[in-house]
């Protein structure tokens, strides 16, 4: 049976015309009326993945700045997200001159704006400088800054009298913090010793004095606490970025997203940026939510709103709500605990989404801007980020599986949004080492996991003071001396000649998960919406997605929203089309059968309506989320019996009786195959099924190996046809070798470790088909023909029916390619740190090999041109070729006879150059491309050296496999 590979595609000849029939893609993708492959031949900027840009503040010459933006859109990538991030620089910047928002800044980001308009590209701006959002209007003292709960404790005996002062706090304030507002004091019973690591409290002790009060300790150890209000002092990374500083902003409370958009009015958006910005349409954007403080994230509110939203006074808890160095130093009994520290970070969640994220995604709005924001890092509920913002995003550095990704994916889709965006292939100690090979397999793995953005990691502007060759790089140095954060694209590196190639890839790709909605066969309902922690759903994980299933994550909020109706069976039909919800104990919490009875009666209405749900464990134990209040409990007990009763609910004893569960319920999967590390992403417009397929990595340190096997992919449209789209070159063509079974289609599908490849449905011609051969089984031309690499006779069933045997004459042996000529151009430093020089090294080898066992290029970085002749002799009608190149490092285009091919795919060094060979003598180039390490090793041996050589080039073995393709009749 034919093996969906990329190289499939090569050869054919009128793939393009065939897909014309396909169907158009909407406005959002595409011009109206403009055809699918159309689009995908040319998906222009709309799709195409974006780059962090760092700037050294606004030092930077504007010449210069629009310079890169030309370099970027002409490598093929669609935007840029300005950051003034600047880990690498010890000299100073000169924050008063050229900081974020000043006016040499401002000059700046009107150039980018100015020529990323020209160059229809869209333009990301920071809310603030580098991270976390931060502005210099404010002090640590004042009501909008970030603020922190500190706590002092002193221990005393019984008979002691306490009348005052209250207890210093543990940690001093920091630098710039003049104020300490005394919330409360309060005394509490120890519970065994006062030198444990977390000492336990008797809850049933706690007490609040009142002002003045005097107290007297009755017999026992008493702890006496005092919790102060004051402002952390926190101030965004690597600064200074500003005079006066920046201080970041209470992310819970109205005043500090107010004291942002203030900032902005009066000092960032001058007339001319903010037309600019209205007129190409960027994001606002703000990175992960690291609120670092020494003591416990507070808001002045938060009290009375804990009152408010929780339905009971926070006092009495707490001893075991505040933190030292993100360490709880006080606990009462475990249940207790874990349940009011849930309700707290709970509140905490609901205002960070009601006063920081939602104003400031009204006032992007108001810009004609879109909010995009990392939603994670405390204990919020990102799942219901990612439904309220714009864009979320993800990042491929933090999360730790593709589960954190499904979290937020869920959100998005739930929300009705369209993007799930991904802060991609950020890698530690990866600064110029960092190859496109493992950025595609992060990535083919990432997009697995729903993203549908890449915002890459990321594009440094030219220089910077104290930079070294080959530049101003954002990480590197990483505090002076470590090797510092990947990767520093554009120019200065030698694969960037070779990155339109990837840049296609990459708008492609998303072109195709951006399309209509993606459809997800089950739902884990989440206690908590928590993302970027690697806890996923095991059954998941382990059994469902290893043999088709898809899933996503729902928390509480997203019962409640507009998409949450059930019709026929699935739940947010309109969306992703949940087939069934299943309901586990809290994962957060040991598998805790903790519920809130609002999210219990949802459920209910849910399987009412015909929703399936999976029970898992008895849950005649639930208990209320958070602190239960009076008669939650009951209630919960009533619902849950109610719940477990319906006809379309099922129970199963553990998480092995899930599957058991679904069959009983008739729920199946969209698509099916025998186990293996295949995963794939449904998307569907108008009707037409889109397949995203990835051979992944379900977490970035696990081995995978390359798979082929039969995979069944569901066609609504039982009468389309599956085509391949092929991200590298952007032709369409239908495949040759398919088998339907009523809505289920099978396909063979082959694939390299993280390799990825895109299948859609849509009409064809009805020619017969292929439904299996021993053979490569293809449609070239519209012809339905047969490719082998020997001599044979094969056979093939076809659509009608008919077996056909077709006679493959001699085939040429495979030619060994060992000798190569071989040019290197090497590059080394220049007279400037943004200046490289390059010289030519010229070779004769007898056999391939890695540069860094060729003599006198050990310590080279930079590209090597290959070239060999090739005698085919009387090379005649309906042969052709595939050039096996072996081990190529790093990314690679290959020419044959003067010809240059259509772009090949970096995980797959298998390239099909029938169309271009010819009788006699032929040649064949292959130019690769590497990083700069080897060089930067010997050049800046300081922060380098300590770093292994990568083995370049074309390393082989290469090989030229002959074939012949006969016509089946």
């Amino acid at each position: 049976m034919t093996r969906l590979t990329r190289r499939t595609f090569l050869g054919a000849s009128a793939a393009l015309g065939l897909a014309a029939a396909l169907p158009s893609v909407p406005p959002a993708l595409a011009a109206p009326g403009k055809p699918f492959a159309q689009r995908f031949a040319a998906p222009g900027t709309d799709t195409a993945a974006k780059f962090r840009w760092w700037w050294p503040h606004g030092l930077v010459d504007l010449g210069e700045i629009a310079r890169e933006v030309d370099q970027i859109a002409d490598a093929g990538f669609g935007g840029v997200e300005i950051q003034d991030v600047h880990h690498s620089v010890r000299a100073d910047l000169d924050p008063a001159g050229h900081g974020w928002g000043t006016p040499a800044w401002l000059a700046a980001v009107e150039t980018a704006l100015r020529r990323a308009k020209d160059r229809k590209l869209r333009v990301d701006l920071a809310l603030g400088p580098c991270w976390p959002t931060a502005v210099p209007t404010i002090t640590p003292d004042d009501t909008a800054a970030c603020k922190e709960l500190a706590h002092g404790v002193t221990y005393v005996q019984g008979g002691t009298v306490y009348s005052g002062p209250p207890p210093a706090a543990v940690e001093p304030p920091e630098e710039g913090v003049h104020e300490q507002d005394l919330v409360a004091v309060q005394v509490a019973k120890v519970i065994g010793s006062t030198t444990a690591a977390t000492v336990t409290l008797d809850p049933a002790t706690v007490r609040t004095l009142g002002p003045g009060e005097t107290w007297t300790a009755p017999e026992g150890t008493w702890a006496i606490i005092a919790y102060w209000l004051r402002g952390s002092a926190q101030q965004p990374e690597a600064g200074p970025h500003t005079e006066p500083p920046a201080y970041v902003v209470d992310h819970f409370s109205r005043a500090g997203a107010q004291a942002v958009i203030d900032e902005w009015n009066t000092t960032i958006l001058t007339p001319a940026i903010r037309r600019l910005l209205r007129e190409t349409g960027g994001d606002l954007f703000e990175d992960s939510l690291e609120l670092e403080t020494e003591a416990t994230p507070w808001t002045p509110d938060h009290l009375a709103e804990f009152r408010r939203r929780a339905g009971y006074d926070l006092l009495p808890y707490l001893p075991v709500i505040v933190q030292r160095k993100e360490k709880y130093p006080f606990t009462f009994d475990s249940e207790t605990t874990n349940h009011v520290r849930d309700d707290h970070n709970q509140v905490l969640s609901d205002l960070y989404h009601e006063n920081h994220l939602l104003p400031l995604r009204d006032f992007a709005h108001s810009l004609g801007m879109t909010l995009r924001v990392q939603p994670y890092g405390l204990p919020t509920d990102a799942i219901r980020s990612a439904a309220l913002l714009d864009v979320p995003e993800s990042e491929s550095l933090g999360f730790k599986n593709l589960d954190d990704y499904r979290v937020l994916a869920s959100g998005r889709d739930m929300g009705g949004r369209q993007l799930l965006s991904c802060e991609s292939a950020a890698y530690a100690n990866g600064a110029y080492s960092t190859t496109w090979d493992k950025v595609l397999q992060t990535m083919g793995s990432v997009f697995a996991g729903g993203v549908n953005q890449a915002v890459l990691h990321g594009f440094s502007y030219a220089s910077a003071p104290g930079a070294a060759w080959p530049g101003f790089a954002a990480f590197s140095p990483y505090n002076g001396t470590g090797i510092g954060y990947a990767e520093a694209w554009g120019p200065r590196q030698p694969t960037w000649g070779h990155v339109p190639d990837i840049a296609g890839w990459f708008a492609r790709t998303q072109l195709v998960l951006r399309a209509g909605v993606q459809k997800t066969d089950l739902a884990f309902f989440r206690q908590k919406g928590w993302t970027s922690t690697g806890i996923g759903a095991p059954w998941a994980t382990n059994d469902g997605i290893p043999i088709g299933w898809t899933h996503g994550f729902l928390s509480e909020p997203m019962l409640d929203l507009p998409s949450a109706v059930v019709r026929d069976g699935r739940l947010a039909p309109d969306g992703p089309a949940y087939k069934a919800l299943i309901l586990d104990g809290d994962i957060f919490r040991n598998k805790e059968h903790t519920l809130s009875v609002s999210a219990a009666r949802r459920l209910v209405e849910l399987a009412r309506a015909g929703l399936p749900i999976v029970v898992v464990g008895s849950w005649a134990d639930v208990h209320s989320t958070g602190i239960a209040q009076p008669g939650e409990n009951d209630q919960l007990r009533t619902l849950l019996a109610q719940l477990v009763a319906l006809p379309r609910v099922r129970v199963a004893a553990d998480a092995n009786g899930i599957p058991g569960a679904l069959a009983d319920l008739g729920v199946t999967r969209d698509v099916e195959y025998a186990r293996s590390t295949i995963m794939t992403v449904h998307r569907v417009e108008d009707g037409v099924d889109y397949y995203y397929l990835a051979n992944a990595r379900h977490a970035e340190n696990r081995r995978i190996t390359a798979v082929d096997q039969d995979v069944w992919l569901t066609s609504r449209d039982r009468s389309a046809e599956p085509y391949l789209l092929d991200a590298w070159t952007g032709r369409v063509e239908r495949i040759g070798t398919y088998e339907r079974a009523g809505d289920k289609v099978r396909v063979r599908v082959a694939l390299n470790p993280g390799q990825s490849m895109l299948i859609g449905f849509g009409p064809g011609d009805r020619s017969p088909h292929a439904t299996a051969s021993d053979a490569d089984v293809r449609f070239d031309d519209g012809k339905l023909v047969l490719r082998a690499t020997a001599a044979g006779t094969y056979s093939t069933t076809l659509s009608t029916g008919r077996v056909v045997r077709t006679t493959v004459d001699a085939v040429p042996a495979p030619v060994p390619l060992t000798a190569w000529d071989l040019e290197v151009e090497d590059w080394q430093p220049g007279p400037t740190p943004a200046e490289t020089v390059k010289t030519n090294h010229r070779l004769s080898l007898t056999e391939l090999t890695a540069w860094s066992a060729i003599p006198g290029l050990q310590d080279v970085s930079g590209i090597g041109r290959y070239r060999t002749t090739v005698d085919l002799g009387a090379w005649r009608p309906g042969l052709g070729a595939y050039l096996e190149l072996g081990e190529v490092f790093d990314t690679y285009r290959v020419t044959v006879n003067g010809r240059a091919l259509p772009p090949a795919d970096v995980l797959d060094p298998v390239v099909d150059v029938g169309p271009w060979l010819r009788p006699g003598r032929n040649t064949l180039e292959v130019e690769v491309a590497t990083t700069l390490l080897n060089r930067l090793r010997v050049s800046n041996p300081a922060v380098f050296g300590i770093a292994t050589r990568q083995a370049y080039g074309l390393v082989g073995p290469a090989r030229l496999v002959p074939y012949r393709q006969e016509e089946i009749r």
